[in-house]
């Protein structure tokens, strides 16, 4: 019989062809961009089957065509699930990316031209905590709250005097490229103060969460968590919105019909089988693995002098300031470890003078690395090429020489699901 890859390889032998060559690379080397993972196999699975054909506007109970028991029973799980792991009251499954569902949140518990207090994007927060150029830092006030330009700390007096003067109606924390943990406490308090409502954007470490390796903000009273459900959840491209019961209705009204006709199914099953897999004590020891790679990682950059933003880090990355430290900017050190096979992003930096793409810095992250099995002492082995290549980086040879030892060391860790 026919497999389906077969039937691509014949008909399409061009996107065959693409599809070999990704797989080959993520097998060859290694993967160090922060906001990407290796997903599951039962995910792979899931996302290429029979639940791609369906189309299923509503929820559970309340569709808009019929031949719904089996999207009904996966999205009832996929709901029951994401409660479970985050301790929450309700969860909607249904965004289709992180995007959508921060939109979905604003749009559906503010007004146009509200204020929210969020983290500046040049100091770790996202385009979708107001950055100037998205659509919503066009249709409401976002006020951004920035670091400590010493030691890269949240200044909360500063945040305070912010929420006293702007009466923000969202308090928001969350961080994109931020390597600390976050004080949910001092911004329940500051929030508390100006009746504010309070969500965490917890996409980069939704997994982390979920593995009880870093510290949950439903546990400090907060009303509204978002997390991307790939990242360090290690699911497919998705979202969830999980809020306490009274936001529920305007929550799932915002997603749809608001932002969103049907959801992607195939999505939804797939988020299910992950957030069953987050509730293992396997998924547990990866998350914590995480942080113990990350600190050793960062301690390795600091051996060799690196700059690193903030002076470390507490959770899944660290950003490298690659001109303080090589005086390379973020796109050369990207594309010198990239010749190597080691796949990093370039990443402005806190009040950055350069152009955001030719950044002053770089974001490294260790959960996909993790995926694979690495542990600390490998960290050190990839701190050590990744101080070799930028110290060497017009040397073609060299970075040749590393590049073979890089793809040697990947064959020991095979990569999840290919």
């Amino acid at each position: 019989m026919t497999t389906n890859l077969e039937l691509l390889e014949k008909n399409d032998p061009a996107v065959f062809h693409a599809l070999q060559g990704e797989e080959d690379r993520q097998r060859s080397g290694i993967e160090l961009i922060p906001s990407e993972n290796y997903t599951h196999p039962e995910v792979l699975v899931t996302l290429g089957s029979v639940f791609t054909n369906k189309y299923s506007e509503g929820y559970p109970g309340r569709r808009y065509y019929g031949g719904q028991t089996y999207t009904d029973e996966i999205e009832n799980l996929a709901r029951d699930r994401a409660k479970a792991v985050f301790r929450c009251e309700h969860a909607n499954v249904q965004p289709l990316s992180g995007s959508a569902m921060n939109q979905a949140v604003y749009l559906g518990l503010l007004e146009p031209g509200d204020s929210i207090l969020a983290m500046d994007l040049s100091h770790g927060g996202h385009l979708t905590h107001g950055a100037p150029v998205s659509h919503m830092g066009s249709l409401f006030n976002f006020v951004r709250y920035v670091t400590d330009p010493v030691d890269g700390s949240i200044d909360f007096d500063q945040v305070r005097a912010d929420a006293l003067e702007h009466k923000p109606k969202l308090l928001l924390t969350g961080y994109t490229s931020y390597p600390r943990d976050i004080d949910y406490a001092a911004f329940k308090e500051i929030a508390d103060e100006v009746g504010a409502l309070t969500m965490t954007d917890a996409s980069h470490f939704g997994g982390l969460v979920a593995g009880d390796a870093m510290k949950n903000p439903f546990d400090f009273g907060f009303d509204i968590v978002t997390t991307t459900t790939h990242k360090s959840l290690r699911g497919p491209r998705g979202g969830m919105i999980l809020c306490r019961k009274p936001f529920a209705k305007k929550i799932d009204k915002s997603v749809f019909p608001g932002l969103q006709g049907g959801p992607h199914m195939n999505a939804v099953a797939a988020i299910a089988v992950t957030l069953l897999k987050a509730q293992g004590e396997e998924f547990r020891q990866y998350a914590q693995q995480v942080l113990k790679n990350a600190q050793a990682l960062a301690s390795e950059l600091l051996n060799h002098q690196g700059h690193l933003v903030t002076g470390g880090t507490d959770n899944h990355m660290m950003v490298l300031d690659t001109m303080k430290t090589y005086e390379l900017d973020g796109r050369v050190a990207e594309e010198t470890l990239d010749t190597a096979s080691i796949t990093t992003n370039k990443q402005i930096i806190p009040d950055d003078p350069n152009p955001p793409l030719r950044p002053s810095g770089l974001r490294i992250g260790t959960p996909a690395a993790t995926a694979r099995g690495m542990n600390e002492e490998h960290m050190v082995q990839l701190g050590r090429w990744i101080h070799d290549c930028l110290c060497n980086h017009d040397d073609e040879e060299h970075l040749a020489e590393v590049r073979v030892d890089v793809e040697a060391f990947c064959q020991q860790f095979p990569v999840p699901g290919i």
